[in-house]
């Protein structure tokens, strides 16, 4: 959640991840609201970017919640 929205070569760059493998998590993160697509041309070749929603940070926030909580009962 670095920045507020990332293209798709971009993210793969990032994540190390086949096409495939991104398209399939990125279409699951959109079909839950949790991402915005953005389907856009730059020199006559098509450019997807994609955005977090307020619903997707709530997400993410509270599943990192749920790996401190998870760390913090190790260490007991």
């Amino acid at each position: 959640m670095a920045n507020d929205e990332y293209d798709f070569n971009s993210l793969k760059s990032i994540l190390d991840v086949t096409d495939g493998n991104l398209a399939s998590n990125l279409k699951t993160l959109e079909k839950e609201n949790y991402i915005e697509v953005f389907k856009t041309f730059v020199d006559r070749k098509p450019n997807t970017r994609y955005r977090r929603t307020i619903e997707g940070e709530k997400a993410f926030e509270e599943h990192l919640k749920a790996l401190e909580k998870l760390i913090k009962q190790q260490y007991k």
